[in-house]
């Protein structure tokens, strides 16, 4: 699907487009989602070099994702994507020139979604590609900081639930999920700041002084939101050793109780394993008082030793 936003005064007018159309004059944007053999064939026609493939996209080296070419600045960049209570990673590929800014894509994004409705209502500015860039990854950086309050937020309603759950088993879930998301997080934190880094020495003639003071202040935030997400991950494991230490302190309740049991029995075992020897000279065995005997020993035997496990604060 092809998307052109083309400047209509101060608005950005939303056009669909197909392989049988030409680029609308005026446009601003191109938007690019799951392309087609015959969508990546019509984008040809506007690109000197290559078409970025998907495979081009996910590259992770820093050369891959940013350079410059004689279709202008590319730029991969990794952005959060919420799939139910989970959270993952889209990379979007970035191609900015003078006078249009396109965008590939293979996921249709909530903040993409969100951007263009700020476009339509006319809540963001429009004046030309570099700017648009520059409020989406504005708006990138605001939304990773929310992630991370919500999962300071998660991670705090955990903390208390550790020690009054009787299960486990979906607490650790949970913190194990929470840790997944502000990894991705500070991934995607980390890829935005070298994203900007390179705007700022490749484009700073481009970049009008708006634009260069709101890439500074984004660089100044990421700086800022990077210490919590490792003040996130250090709350984590200690959540984590917290349950595994809260687990094993139960478990070893339980196992205590056995133990004491066994030996609280042992006194009273030994007695009836030496009545029961078939020995033909055994006294009591015709004793008329043998057996209350024998029965009040076992009993006697295992209240002394739980009495003495008492007294030494065994118990």
């Amino acid at each position: 699907m092809i998307n052109a936003y083309v400047r209509n005064g101060q608005l950005l007018d939303v056009k669909e487009l197909s392989t049988e159309d030409r680029l609308p004059a005026n446009t601003l944007w191109l938007d690019v989602f799951k392309p087609t053999d015959e969508e990546r064939q019509w984008m040809s026609t506007y690109f000197q070099e290559e078409v970025p493939e998907e495979d081009d996209i996910n590259e992770i080296e820093a050369s891959a994702r940013f350079y410059s070419d004689k279709d202008g600045l590319h730029i991969t960049s990794l952005f959060p994507h919420r799939v139910g209570k989970e959270l993952r990673g889209v990379n979007v590929s970035f191609t900015l020139r003078d006078n249009l800014l396109i965008t590939l894509r293979e996921e249709d994004l909530g903040l993409m979604r969100l951007f263009r409705a700020y476009l339509r209502q006319d809540k963001m500015e429009a004046r030309d590609p570099a700017t648009l860039l520059v409020e989406m990854l504005i708006l990138k950086v605001e939304y990773l900081s929310d992630l991370l309050e919500d999962v300071y937020t998660v991670l705090e309603s955990t903390g208390q639930e550790v020690f009054e759950a009787e299960e486990l088993d979906e607490i650790l879930k949970n913190i194990t999920l929470q840790e997944d998301i502000n990894g991705k997080i500070r991934l995607s934190l980390l890829d935005t700041q070298r994203s900007l880094r390179f705007m700022t020495r490749n484009q700073r003639g481009r970049l009008s002084e708006d634009n260069r003071k709101e890439v500074k202040d984004m660089l100044a935030d990421i700086e800022s939101l990077l210490p919590h997400t490792q003040f996130l991950f250090d709350k984590i494991n200690f959540l984590l050793d917290a349950a595994m230490g809260f687990t094993s302190l139960k478990q070893n309740k339980i196992i205590k109780i056995f133990s004491v049991a066994a030996v609280v029995f042992l006194p009273p075992t030994v007695i009836a394993s030496a009545y029961g020897m078939n020995f033909d000279i055994m006294p009591e065995l015709h004793w008329r008082f043998g057996y209350p005997l024998a029965i009040g020993l076992m009993f006697a035997s295992a209240a002394g030793t739980y009495l003495f496990f008492k007294r030494k604060g065994w118990l």
